[in-house]
């Protein structure tokens, strides 16, 4: 078939050089986009400052940082303080899981726990596993002891007896009741001659419970132990003071501090709110203002209401900082004076009846040893041994 010619020849022809001419164009733009992306990266190249280098994988440490080491609870306790003299005390023994605490460096033990377990009586707190299993009393920890630590954090051991060991230890404790005191050894004259207990007499007592190694409890121990909670050594003693005379304050008490033995000093508050003359001794309750007779000559303990009895002792309790035990004046007490005792919020209180404490003793109720003038060193051995 013959070539087209013509004008339809020459338009077909036309349309051709068109698409060839859009084709170049196309292919010459993209040639163009491609170069300007190549000189927009040489230029971003250009422009990035010196020493850049281009982002990447970021390469592991080839040493990291270590997990700091938990703190042990002792020492989280003593990070909470910053007391140049705080010490952690923590505990140790058979069954006990007990969390540490902060006491202070050279005061005495506060509050040291006693655990309490059915079928087991607590032995105490010891200064070593091996003398806690010995039940050694010359290294049984109390609030008797100053605190001394080791690079403030000291471990207490503890050690457990059964009831019936407990129970065939027998231990009556005593508790000493002095007065006033007087550097004579004739003794004072007058009606209350016999109150005044001669210096000399008192410094041997002294001696004798210091050098013989007596066990000094706390209250708190004492209450656990007449709980049958708590065992005390049949060499335990308890040594108190009534009234805080100028004499126990002058003469007495200088003598209880050079020997390291808790006393515990019963204070009238309405005529002493001082601190106590040194750490050994504890200032608790003999009532504020209930130390004179009431309506019947006897004392108002036994004269007031319960509710006047507590209202008088927790005044005395806020002065002196402390509850615990008071000291009945006189030694005149009735089921309303005991009533408030604990209406106060007291657990225990001391009468001037002759007697030793014992398990289910009357906590209401205490007896004491009283010490009169003329009871030297002999006496008192009979006493407590």
């Amino acid at each position: 078939m013959a070539a087209a010619s013509g004008p339809r020849a020459s338009a077909r022809t036309s349309a051709r050089g068109r698409q060839r001419r859009r084709g170049v164009a196309v292919a010459v733009a993209v040639v163009v986009v491609v170069a300007a992306l190549a000189g927009g990266a040489a230029a971003f190249l250009l422009m990035r400052p010196a020493g850049a280098e281009v982002a990447s994988t970021p390469t592991p440490d080839p040493s990291p940082t270590p997990t700091p080491t938990p703190l042990t609870p002792a020492e989280a306790l003593l990070a909470t303080t910053t007391d140049v003299n705080a010490c952690v005390v923590s505990f140790s023994g058979d069954g006990i899981a007990l969390d540490p605490l902060l006491q202070t460096q050279g005061a005495l033990y506060a509050a040291l726990p006693i655990p309490r377990q059915d079928g087991r009586v607590f032995a105490g707190w010891y200064a070593s596993a091996a003398d806690a299993a010995a039940f050694a009393i010359p290294a049984r920890v109390n609030g008797a002891e100053l605190v001394a630590c080791t690079d403030r954090e000291i471990t207490l051991y503890g050690s457990w007896k059964t009831p019936e060991e407990n129970a065939a230890e027998n231990t009556g404790v005593p508790i000493l009741m002095y007065h006033q005191f007087t550097t004579k050894p004739e003794g004072e004259s007058g009606w209350l001659r016999g109150n005044y207990a001669y210096l000399g007499d008192f410094d041997a007592h002294m001696a004798h419970i210091a050098d013989t190694g007596f066990y000094l409890p706390t209250w708190d121990e004492l209450s656990a132990f007449i709980d049958g909670a708590l065992f005390l050594p049949q060499h335990s003693v308890i040594i108190t003071d009534d009234d805080a005379d100028p004499t126990w304050l002058e003469l007495a008490a200088p003598v209880v501090n050079a020997r390291g033995l808790l006393t515990t000093s019963f204070v009238i508050t309405a005529f002493r709110s001082a601190p106590t003359p040194n750490p050994y001794v504890l200032q608790r309750s003999h009532t504020h203002d209930m130390h004179r007779a009431g309506a019947n000559g006897d004392g108002r303990m036994v004269n007031d209401s319960a509710d006047v009895i507590a209202a008088d002792l927790e005044q005395s309790a806020q002065i002196l900082g402390a509850k615990e035990v008071v000291a009945y004046p006189f030694g005149h007490y009735n089921d309303t004076a005991k009533q408030g005792v604990v209406q106060a919020g007291f657990e225990m209180a001391r009468t001037i009846e002759q007697g030793y404490v014992r398990i289910g003793t009357d906590k209401l109720a205490l007896p004491c040893i009283r010490i009169n003038y003329g009871m030297g060193l002999d006496a008192l051995v009979k006493l407590i041994g």
